[in-house]
């Protein structure tokens, strides 16, 4: 079954929504409790004095998940770099997709988005993984050169096939732009795992920024060569 990382700030309170728990009920999950250290503070010090709580506080985020109708399992790191360790435990997870949680219910109305320099068939196989035998409506987006190349319809093409029915949105104006626009009318995002940036190090990573500027969680699915691990 296809596994989705979900990262989470364990230690400061930080928590998954249950629209992330339901959405991810056809998924593998591990939950990442992770706590960022000051550069001068041992790792094993702080599990000696932090592990406990932050280890049942996973525990019961792990049951949540089972209860919502999923399978997860946790890890727990206390790091000084929290990119570095989210990339390693995912790669040694496997996981096809990191999860960023968000704070809507139920996800109803799932954007897919195919903008970018992003592998289109990974992501409609994820959408397709995720989706399952569930009525939600999902609907393609692409912007900017995107938008005329022909991805959308590949990606409904998949879709279609596996029985899911779509809608397509072209976003005018710059890519990113349009694609923060076009959140705001959906509960929940699938999107690619975009190329380094210098916007990305200034302001936070795309999916992040998308995250912030939507209610729903956002599903962020990895390169291949990132997620053919296995744990």
């Amino acid at each position: 079954m296809t596994r989705v990382l979900v990262p989470v700030a364990v230690l400061d309170g930080e928590t998954v929504s249950a629209g992330l728990m339901e959405l991810l009920s056809t998924m593998d999950v591990t939950v990442l409790g992770y706590h960022v250290l000051p550069e001068q503070t041992p790792p094993d010090q702080a599990r000696s004095q932090f592990g406990d709580r932050a280890t049942a506080a996973l525990d019961d985020l792990s049951e949540e998940f089972r209860n919502a109708g999923g399978a997860a399992d946790h890890r727990l790191v206390f790091t000084q770099n929290r990119d570095q360790s989210i990339d390693r435990v995912a790669e040694e997870v496997g996981a096809s997709a990191l999860g960023i949680s968000g704070t809507t219910g139920d996800v109803e109305q799932l954007l897919v988005s195919l903008t970018g320099d992003v592998d289109v068939g990974q992501i409609a196989a994820f959408t397709v993984d995720l989706i399952g035998d569930r009525e939600i409506a999902v609907t393609l987006f692409a912007a900017g050169d995107d938008a005329g190349d022909g991805r959308l319809g590949t990606a409904a093409e998949t879709l279609d096939a596996a029985g899911i029915e779509t809608e397509t949105r072209l976003g005018d104006g710059p890519a990113f732009d349009a694609l923060i626009d076009a959140v705001s009318d959906h509960d929940g995002i699938v999107m690619g795992e975009p190329a380094a940036s210098l916007s990305s190090f200034l302001f936070g990573s795309e999916a992040e920024r998308v995250a912030s500027a939507s209610v729903g969680p956002v599903l962020v699915v990895r390169e291949d060569d990132q997620g053919e691990s296995s744990e």
